[in-house]
């Protein structure tokens, strides 16, 4: 964390200064806004927290309930989530409060005895090491706390405006209104409780979950298909002689089958428990099952053992559907005009619990959208940007639930009907990526460069998310891994890898880095706005081959050595060299001849490029960044 760059700071120095919109901020929610956030779930609030970050903008979140969630329904933080939570700057402080995974037990019907179930075998979380991050269980409601208090200390001091609905949403001529999207809403709380008002905006996002308004308003409909089968799930306190009980577990018996997961405060756990197939012309009866005939149900399934429920803080009945929105946005198809609604999270796709990913991938939709929408209301970039996101969004949510389709049949099977009773095991180690979070892939794109040069960095795959690896910061002599610099603050990551020459040299990384900073068809001087910082764009970062003996500060250049701040400080945290033993040009397969990894504002890269390509460097950014001065830039 950097800070005393603008003076002393005596306080918490997670509360910046307030600013813009921060400053006085009305109590009220205003007539007109450039972005209004329907529903404070967890995209709604990553989004939130994301477009807080900008005081520029005017943005504020309304929400129904009349006050902060108390109890989620959603509990699974996949390490890409914990990978995002750093970005926001709390991932230390939910790691500690969370239930950590680190293994996954299967259990089966014993054969010498099928009416009691042992355990078949248990699983590595992680045997591939595709994270440094953990992977969490905690209440939803605790991770919209963190989103609320990240908004609540940026500079636009953004909360939620709670207690109000949205009816309806129109869509107005933006050639002829300044904020063309018109939003009706209804107080459901305090004095004006059922009183209607509208509200007037540049852009509108819904984050209302799978009965959302706002999807409706724009026209845009679930398809998809129910599995006609039925699982209730119980977030309990019990005493229980079952001994896996504070590890997460696949059982699966005679009686049917239970997916078991602890829970924060190491008491506390929730079981899905299946009740089986429901027939179609049920009509919801199956939700009214009571949780006492699911106790009994975790009790037949869990034989030998026994579970002695004491106390049931939640309890629901759900049948598993799989439902997906054609286009996340208001533009039908066919037209090529602009986008001016969004919808993300529950509000484009549904699935079962089982796999985890409803909040994970809800919250990647706000984090793709989030930046796009920032660098279009503060002028960075043209309209065009946001278009990219119901293009890459739908086709990862597409992959979303063919995937747990696949999870969720399984999970539902009965012991007789595996070839081999570790298969679902198998299955479980052998797709640890997906659930992770880490399969998605975005395709070549006005923001996603082609694959032409990967093969200068081929463990950083162009269009999958930065994967980070150790470094030692040459300052201060402190190994850090390189991506968890990636803040959620809008800028785009330059990554310079250097040639073999030390700081110093004649090298191509000197040659480039002086072009950085003195070509006028330079992205960092043609995008970057008169008076702002050098780094208010672009965080430049440069990555020598050298070992930290070998690298003096006095010998980089100066373009990675910026000025921050009113009294003009320089930033030491843009200069690093390798560790011994874990050298990072080896651990993600760069090449020894140096390259240039651009990487997104989402964490995901956007090219790979040679040091001398410069013009294809201008070319990229070209299309997708405004002009903030007088210089020519060629693409």
């Amino acid at each position: 964390m950097q800070f005393h760059h603008y003076g002393y700071v005596s306080g918490d120095p997670r509360v910046s200064r307030a600013a813009a919109a921060g400053i006085n901020r009305p109590l009220e929610l205003p007539d007109e806004v450039d972005v209004l956030i329907v529903g404070s779930g967890p995209a709604g609030m990553l989004l939130a927290a994301q477009l807080s970050q900008f005081p520029s903008i005017t943005t504020r979140i309304i929400e129904r309930r009349p006050g902060r969630l108390e109890i989620g329904q959603a509990d699974g933080i996949q390490a890409r989530s914990v990978e995002t939570f750093q970005a926001f700057g709390f991932a230390d402080q939910i790691i500690a409060e969370a239930y950590r995974i680190t293994s996954m037990s299967f259990w089966a019907p014993d054969p010498a005895d099928p009416g009691c179930i042992i355990r078949t075998s248990r699983e590595v979380d992680d045997a591939h090491g595709i994270s440094e991050f953990p992977h969490l269980i905690v209440n939803q409601a605790r991770v919209l706390d963190y989103f609320a208090d990240v908004a609540a200390a940026s500079p636009s001091r953004m909360r939620p405006d709670y207690g109000l609905e949205c009816l309806d949403v129109t869509v107005g001529d933006p050639d002829e209104m300044s904020h063309p999207v018109t939003v009706t809403l209804r107080h459901t709380a305090g004095e004006h409780n059922g009183e209607q008002r509208r509200v007037h905006a540049k852009y509108v996002v819904g984050c209302d979950g799978a009965r959302s308004r706002v999807r409706d308003a724009i026209g845009r409909r679930m398809t998809g298909s129910q599995a006609l089968h039925a699982w209730a799930v119980m977030d309990v306190l019990a005493v229980t002689d079952f001994p896996d009980i504070r590890t997460k577990c696949a059982i699966q018996s005679e009686h049917g089958s239970i997916l078991h997961i602890p829970r924060e405060g190491g008491y506390l756990f929730r079981m899905y428990v299946d009740l089986g197939q429901v027939t179609e012309n049920d009509k919801g009866a199956i939700r009214a099952t009571p949780v006492e005939a699911a106790i009994s149900k975790a009790n037949e399934i869990l034989h030998p053992y026994t579970l002695d429920v004491r106390d049931v803080a939640w309890y629901s009945v759900y049948e598993v559907g799989h439902r997906l929105t054609d286009k996340f946005d208001d533009v039908p198809q066919g037209e090529a005009r602009t986008p001016r609604v969004f919808i993300a999270g529950d509000a484009c796709h549904t699935h079962s619990a089982k796999a985890g990913q409803g909040m994970n991938v809800s919250m990647q939709d706000a984090f793709n959208l989030g930046w796009k929408l920032a660098h279009v209301l503060d002028g960075r970039s043209p309209e065009s940007l946001l278009s990219t996101y119901s293009a890459e969004r739908q086709v990862i949510a597409k992959n979303l639930i063919d995937f747990d389709k696949e999870w969720s049949t399984l999970m539902a099977k009965a012991p007789e009907e595996f070839d081999d009773p570790k298969a679902l095991g198998e299955f479980y180690t052998a797709t640890a990526e997906f659930p992770a979070g880490f399969m998605t892939e975005y395709q070549a794109s006005l923001i996603v460069s082609d694959t032409l040069h990967q093969e200068l960095a081929v463990g950083l795959p162009v269009g999958k998310r930065f994967k980070s690896a150790r470094v030692v910061r040459v300052a201060d002599t402190t190994p850090r891994q390189l991506g968890h610099h990636h803040r959620a603050d809008g800028r785009w990551r330059i990554y310079a890898f250097a040639d073999r020459p030390g700081p110093g040299e004649g090298s191509q990384l000197t040659d480039w880095a002086t072009w950085l900073g003195e070509a006028p068809e330079s992205p960092l001087l043609a995008f970057t706005p008169e008076g702002a910082g050098a780094d208010s764009v672009f965080d430049v970062k440069v990555v020598y081959q050298q070992q930290l003996e070998q690298i003096e500060l006095g010998r980089v250049p100066q373009i990675f050595l910026p000025r921050s701040g009113p009294f003009e400080l320089i930033d030491y945290e843009k200069v690093y060299g390798t560790i011994p033993g874990e050298d990072i040009f080896d651990v993600r397969g760069i090449d020894r001849s140096g390259c240039v990894v651009v990487v997104r504002p989402d964490q995901y890269v956007a090219a790979v490029l040679p040091l001398t390509k410069t013009a294809a460097l201008t070319a990229f950014f070209s299309p997708i960044m405004l002009p903030q001065r007088a210089v020519a830039v060629q693409g």
